[in-house]
């Protein structure tokens, strides 16, 4: 993914605290003003009374030119001896956070801390920077005018923006799997690092635009030897110098007080010094500037605290091929009915599927040990076209979405997403498939 005059991505896996990867981290977080954030969890397969049990928190910093990304292993650290810094990472002031979509992500990750004694978990991030808010920025400007907020993906942001492919293959993976697969470490240090790429094509716009560039030079010489009276009777020096120093002002009060200043804590052993601020690199002006015209926080509310429950009512399902559907979803994996190739519904006797793209990846996969296998025939293909082109193309439809299983066809939903292993390992779905094969020849 990474262009080929770049280095390779630095990526850490920090499984415990007395580990250099562990220090690297907590000196990397004095160090940086700019950091991409994402989690991730084991899929709920059901509505449950609790939230998920986050696995693992991707944490991505800027260091100058370079970037790192550290994969915290949750279920190997103490969360009592992360939840501190952590937590004072999240509302730093000299820290601008970066993620995608990431209230769900702070919930459950105040929730997993929570449930590990660390209360009262997270409420907030403060300064934070969606990357749905700069898509939508970058787009107004590329267009001249107001669009609708767009809901895409951030695969999708990440081909438009970096050019790059960004594979949501594993984004349902078994997260609580140990030891990690180096495609889920590549795939999590990935999803945390393309933020900071996104940032940096924003904030280079956003500097060639001129939006937010500091005109210091505007204030003239003479005007510094004005008395405080005078030059405040001037309303539009007033502005130049309450707009153009403010940045400065702030980032030398930031530097100050962050150097040498500490607070003394007593206690009964004597006096503990505290630092008052654990960012050694505050701000520079121009990020000042973004945070202010652009940054926003998250902030939770009581009721973000627990889980929601539907209180809609259940209409009623109508069955499916004479079987009720609450059965007929159980029983998912079971293949039922004749295979759209058969001979006798007009197919060529010739095993074919679908893959939706969830699943699109499996393709490949399956054509390599013979089976003709497709892809959809648009990026974004509605429920309905997906079950049209595999009636047409007479082809089993492959998926993850549960959703698709209330349509009258057939359907096979995949349970795992790792297509290697299905395939070289004979696990489940390479099972399901090669039943699919004997049931063909059986018809023949």
């Amino acid at each position: 993914m990474d262009p080929p005059n770049q280095k390779p991505l630095e990526i850490h896996l920090v499984t415990t605290t007395d580990s250099p990867e562990f220090t690297h981290l907590t000196r990397s977080l004095t160090q940086t003003s700019l950091v991409g954030l994402d989690a991730e969890w084991k899929p709920v397969r059901t509505h449950q009374t609790s939230f998920p049990t986050v696995s693992l928190l991707q944490i991505a910093c800027q260091l100058g030119d370079d970037s790192v990304v550290f994969l915290l292993d949750l279920l190997s650290l103490p969360l009592s001896s992360l939840w501190e810094s952590l937590k004072e990472m999240l509302v730093s002031p000299d820290i601008l956070k970066l993620g995608f979509r990431f209230k769900q992500d702070l919930v459950y990750l105040s929730s997993t801390f929570c449930s590990q004694g660390c209360n009262p978990g997270f409420d907030k991030v403060e300064p934070y920077l969606d990357i749905t808010s700069v898509y939508n920025h970058m787009q107004y400007k590329k267009n001249g005018r107001n669009v609708s907020k767009q809901n895409k993906s951030l695969s999708t942001i990440c081909g438009e923006m970096l050019g790059i492919s960004l594979s949501k293959e594993l984004q349902c993976s078994d997260w609580s799997q140990r030891p990690l697969t180096e495609e889920q470490i590549t795939y999590a240090a990935m999803d945390a690092h393309c933020l900071l790429g996104i940032f940096k094509v924003f904030q280079a716009k956003v500097a060639k635009e001129g939006e937010l560039v500091l005109k210091t030079n505007e204030l003239s010489i003479p005007s510094a030897n004005l008395g405080l009276k005078e030059l405040f009777r001037k309303h539009d020096m007033n502005d130049k110098v309450l707009s153009t120093q403010f940045c400065e002002a702030l980032a030398i009060v930031q530097a100050t007080t962050c150097s040498d200043v500490v607070q003394v804590i007593p206690s009964a052993g004597g006096v503990i010094k505290k630092s008052s601020c654990s960012v050694s690199n505050p701000m520079d002006a121009f990020l000042l500037k973004i945070v202010k015209k652009h940054g926003d926080r998250i902030l939770l509310k009581e009721s973000d605290r627990e889980p929601k429950t539907s209180k809609k009512k259940r209409k009623k399902q109508l069955p499916i091929n004479g079987i009720p559907r609450e059965k007929n979803l159980e029983n998912f994996d079971e293949w039922q009915g004749t295979a759209p190739w058969d001979p006798l519904v007009g197919g060529d006797g010739y095993p074919k599927f679908l893959c939706d793209v969830m699943v699109e990846g499996l393709a490949k996969h399956l054509r390599c040990v013979g089976i003709d296998a497709a892809v959809p025939n648009s990026k974004k293909p509605e429920p309905r076209e997906l079950i049209t082109q595999a009636q047409k193309e007479k082809r089993v439809l492959l998926t993850r979405d549960a959703k698709l299983l209330r349509h009258d066809y057939q359907i096979y939903k995949v349970k795992s997403l790792l297509k290697n292993e299905q395939l070289l390992e004979g696990t489940q779905y390479h099972n399901a498939v090669q039943k699919f094969v004997d049931i063909c020849k059986l018809s023949d």
